[in-house]
């Protein structure tokens, strides 16, 4: 076990101090965190990194902060890599209990909020969700949308992004 950790050592500078650490160092500490943070990641949940909700951008910059202080020695490589795991699995747990309740999802990822019902722009519903008319009006040409009376129903969903049920 000692000859393994001091081949570790000597790749990746364990036992040196952030600004002792050379180019290979940090070279290898890069290579492996990657690694690393792909095989973690994808233990985790898929749904994280694609439609984030600010529950799933929470745990992108941790983990990306986190990561960035093992990889420049500001924090111990493998128990910060350790901290990682155990962001991510907490983040897996409180996805699996939103899952099962409405109201603790509703509680860390947010709700839904309707901005147009039957062709009718709802203001107070665009001021709460601090999306101005102008915002409004570019989600829709995005959808080729030239009228909010086109549309049957939107929804500033929880990611942030609109989505558009039009008028048949």
């Amino acid at each position: 076990m000692t000859a393994m950790y001091e081949l570790a050592d000597q790749i990746l500078g364990l036992s040196l101090k952030s600004e002792q650490l050379g180019f290979g160092h940090m070279a290898a500490r890069a290579l492996l965190m990657y690694v690393l943070l792909l095989a973690i990641i994808r233990a985790g949940k898929k749904r994280f990194l694609g439609r984030a909700t600010a529950f799933d951008v929470i745990l992108v910059i941790t983990v990306g902060s986190v990561a960035a202080r093992a990889l420049t020695g500001g924090a111990p490589f493998f128990p910060a890599t350790l901290g990682i795991i155990v962001l991510v699995a907490f983040h897996w747990l409180m996805s699996l209990l939103a899952r099962g309740s409405r109201a603790f999802s509703g509680l860390v990822k947010g709700h839904s909020t309707v901005v147009i019902k039957e062709g009718k722009v709802i203001s107070e519903a665009l001021a709460a969700a601090h999306m101005s008319k102008d915002d409004l009006d570019e989600d829709l040409r995005e959808r080729s949308i030239a009228d909010p009376t086109q549309v049957r129903e939107a929804r500033l969903e929880r990611s942030g992004r609109l989505s558009v049920i039009e008028m048949t």
